[in-house]
């Protein structure tokens, strides 16, 4: 994702084991934008890094010193990924993989807004329509509180019918 401008990190913040926040989007990364993402990484109320202790991250330069000091001042140890080792932050950039191919690259996106929309919708298919196979065949977000055995089974399409997942209707 951080060549369409947006910065996200997966594994562990948020729904589940491979649960994916969205800590900020932009087309134009300063160093204010990385200390504000910090900020919103390490809120000490709701922020998707507390009770962890290390936060992956890529060679890029936007990472700057600021960044790194401010997680580390909060208990956050920065960890740099080594240059050209796309698996070894395998979940993320199955991530940065799925959303891009089945989402992405199909559509025409008109700004931050539209873009930001479409994370949202596809991260709610990801984790609450969409089994992983790592998992067991499981959601990554909660499951359902029922499951329903009778009725017939019904698609639900999101994103103009580019995503699908199918359910029990109620009998």
């Amino acid at each position: 994702m951080s060549r369409s401008g947006s910065l996200l990190r997966a594994r562990g913040y948020g729904a589940g084991p491979r649960g994916v926040q969205i800590a900020g989007i932009t087309s134009h990364r300063t160093v204010a934008f990385m200390q504000q993402c910090a900020r919103q990484l390490t809120d000490p109320f709701d922020g998707f890094l507390l009770g962890k202790r290390y936060l992956l991250h890529d060679r890029e330069t936007t990472f700057a010193r600021a960044f790194e000091s401010f997680l580390k001042g909060s208990g956050v140890d920065p960890v740099v990924l080594p240059p050209r080792g796309p698996n070894l932050n395998v979940h993320g950039e199955r991530f940065v993989h799925s959303i891009t191919e089945e989402a992405l690259a199909q559509m025409l996106l008109l700004g931050e807004r539209s873009l930001s929309s479409i994370i949202q919708l596809y991260l709610a298919h990801d984790h609450g329509e969409r089994n992983h196979q790592g998992l067991g065949n499981q959601l990554v977000g909660p499951e359902p509180t029922r499951k329903l055995q009778g009725g017939a089974v019904v698609c639900r399409e999101g994103l103009g019918g580019m995503l699908s997942s199918y359910d029990r209707d109620a009998a």
